[in-house]
């Protein structure tokens, strides 16, 4: 059951985070223990790192050409639901075969969740609200599933492709919200932020959107198609959409350092924002890693492993993005006796 807050920790609350910056953080990581069970804990960070991992491994095969190593699917060849050897045998469909079983692992952390979540406590006397994020989870893995298979029967349109790429990046972005969700109490969500403050987060958020997308297209008009014999890109100037990508990503750095600043200004007074703060850092610094790779790549005519790196970091950038947006609200813990919400 849930528990409620202690009258010190109320009072922190209570008083948003008035006094020392750090103390509401530490009571946060004093109360997760009584709010997510260990096992949990860790369940929910293998599916963030899972997500992130079959985005990568997706790069690999796009940039390796191995899209339609496996040439069926559900089954990787006609009749054999793995690869088979042969003397013309490449490592196309080893690599396409591998990212299919991590699909497979993907979904066994989710169903594991999924038990632990709605089964063990404290989370079983959570929200079922909150338990039923995993369940989302796991329907998300069994769509990507299908687009996959509709991506081999479509020669890697890069329309589906990109639909296959849109997916992940969301099923990325609900695992990180959740890792969140788990840690912070179960009463109604207050905005720490407001005003022309929640207007600046809300556009770094368009923004990410915008910059995902059209990286996505960028990767659709680009070189690497999946597959030398079906190179199906979009009609589009390479160097045009990629300069429309950039604009995106300046933008988003330009509002982004902007939100950076408020937040270390509010949460120097509001200690509440300090996981807001510690979000837009960690977001600042990946900007800019990623924005080093996006030029190196430019300039050295897209070599595979940059690429393949460029879309895990865009993972990672997704996945604190979700961070600093729920990061912005808190959820105090229930009064004891209190009903749960739905």
């Amino acid at each position: 059951m849930s528990t409620s807050a202690s009258p010190e920790q109320q009072s922190r609350i209570d008083q948003d985070g008035a006094g020392s910056p750090t103390a509401p953080a530490a009571a946060d990581r004093g109360d997760r223990d009584s709010r997510v069970s260990p096992l949990v804990w860790r369940l929910a960070i293998a599916n963030l790192v899972a997500q992130i991992g079959i985005i990568v491994t997706g790069g690999l095969v796009r940039v390796t050409g191995s899209g339609l190593g496996c040439s069926d699917w559900p089954y990787c060849e006609p009749g054999n639901f793995t690869p088979v050897f042969h003397e013309a045998t490449s490592y196309h469909p080893y690599i396409e075969f591998g990212n299919r079983t991590l699909t497979g692992v993907l979904g066994v952390i989710a169903v594991a969740l999924i038990v632990a979540l709605w089964w063990r406590e404290p989370t079983r006397s959570r929200p079922r609200r909150l338990r039923a994020i995993p369940l989302w989870v796991l329907v998300g893995i069994g769509i990507q599933a299908v687009i996959g298979g509709i991506t081999v029967h479509a020669d890697l349109h890069p329309a589906v492709v990109g639909i296959h790429m849109y997916c992940s990046l969301f099923l990325v972005a609900v695992s990180a919200y959740l890792l969140v969700r788990l840690r912070d109490g179960d009463g109604p969500a207050a905005d720490l932020l407001g005003g022309r403050g929640r207007l600046l987060v809300r556009a770094v958020m368009l923004l990410a959107v915008v910059m995902t997308v059209l990286g996505t297209v960028v990767t659709g008009a680009g070189p690497h198609s999946g597959d030398d014999t079906h190179p199906y890109r979009w009609p589009l100037d390479p160097l045009a959409i990629t300069r429309a990508h950039a604009f995106a990503v300046y933008g988003f750095v330009a509002l982004l350092v902007v939100a950076t600043v408020l937040l270390h200004r509010l949460a120097a007074r509001n200690a509440a924002l300090v996981g807001a703060r510690r979000a837009a850092d960690v977001l600042v610094v990946l900007c800019v890693a990623e924005a080093a790779v996006g030029i190196a790549q430019h300039s050295m005519g897209l070599p595979a492993y940059l690429v393949v790196i460029h879309m895990g970091l865009a993972g990672c950038v997704v996945a604190v993005t979700a961070w600093l947006w729920a990061a912005t609200y808190r959820r105090p813990e229930l009064p004891a006796g209190a009903p749960l919400p739905a």
